[in-house]
């Protein structure tokens, strides 16, 4: 159960097959791309093969001239490739669209309560007064890595707000799980699920955000309790294949790889010492289920906030989805580049 056994040639070997795989899906500018994108910045930021990079390159550049459809929360998702772009490149062409993105966010998408963020999948008002988890990884991650960058603290403040208000509105003080959804309108969780993936968005973006503000903000201590009794309880409902089922708390519901993979990233990221054997035993489970091309397995289709627990558990995996390949890369990129850490 030694993480330090990792082979790092295997890992490189499965990220270049999952790589390969995503770049044949035809995605369009919204949250399977911009989660399946993020986990191939992730995976060039790893590697260093200039091959991820340039593939992505051309399909936002061709994208671009296309013509982009309206922002959402969900397709500010994207940022996080236009903002490794801007990085890798220096081209301005790709921070322009990001500071679009943030202006989007900052005044134009509706709030509620104390500004926050209410979750939107079209330019309908799909879900009035809602906060879902899915929120942290579509737009406060994104707006924290964009204030850090450009060292501008309204950003960063708004940022923070955001895991300040979604944990206080979802985080469960019994269990320490993240509800899917707090209904500001009717006071309620709605379904009440615990599920797995939403809970892999507040755990792996928790865990992104201490690796990019210090003890010196308020916000990091509340982060870092809030992270760390959430890993505590996910690691005790981790099943015996190393995986976690689509609703955390229900054993007869499917064991679910793109949860599983978020879940596992936030552990490596988080690095208790105690942790690794959970680990180790993601990567198994992960493994078993990322085909010879490249295919995640086993990954839940797109998943509203359904009307309750029983539909979660219905929900088809048949299919390969881009936040399936994208958090996949994500957990694999980040063990291969701890074990380049501590070679």
């Amino acid at each position: 159960m030694d993480m330090t056994t990792i082979d790092t040639e295997t890992l490189r070997d499965v990220i270049d097959r999952v790589v390969k795989r995503t770049m044949n899906v035809d995605f369009t500018w919204d949250w399977p791309a911009g989660v399946a994108f993020h986990g191939i910045c992730r995976a060039w930021e790893a590697t260093k093969k200039d091959e991820y990079l340039e593939a992505l390159i051309r399909w936002v550049d061709e994208y671009l001239e296309v013509g982009l459809p309206p922002f959402t929360v969900n397709a500010c998702a994207m940022g996080h490739t236009l903002l490794t772009l801007h990085e890798a490149t220096g081209e301005t062409r790709y921070m322009d669209l990001v500071m679009q993105k943030v202006r989007y966010l900052r005044e134009e998408a509706p709030r509620f309560g104390e500004g926050v963020l209410q979750h939107t999948v079209s330019t309908k008002n799909d879900f009035p007064e809602q906060a879902w988890v899915d929120t942290l990884f579509m737009a406060a991650y994104f707006l924290l890595r964009v204030g850090v960058k450009l060292q501008d603290d309204e950003i960063i403040e708004d940022a923070l707000s955001q895991y300040y208000w979604h944990e206080e509105l979802l985080q469960d003080d019994t269990t320490n799980l993240f509800y899917h959804a707090w209904d500001n309108l009717s006071g309620t969780h709605l379904s009440g699920a615990f599920w797995g993936r939403g809970n892999a968005w507040a755990a792996l973006t928790m865990a992104e955000a201490l690796r990019l503000i210090d003890y010196t903000y308020p916000m990091f201590m509340q982060i870092d309790g809030a992270l760390r009794d959430l890993l505590s309880a996910l690691v005790r409902l981790q099943s015996e294949e190393g995986l976690w089922h689509t609703v955390l708390t229900d054993p007869s519901s499917y064991p679910e790889t793109s949860a599983s993979a978020g879940i596992a990233a936030a552990l490596v990221l988080y690095g208790h010492p105690l942790h690794g054997k959970y680990v180790v035993r993601a990567l198994k489970g992960i493994l078993d289920n990322i085909g010879p091309d490249g295919s995640v397995r086993n990954v839940s289709a797109g998943t509203a906030v359904m009307r309750d627990v029983e539909a979660y558990k219905r929900i088809p995996k048949k299919r390969v989805q881009g936040w399936g390949q994208g958090l996949a890369l994500v957990f694999l990129s980040s063990l291969l580049q701890q074990g380049k850490e501590h070679a």
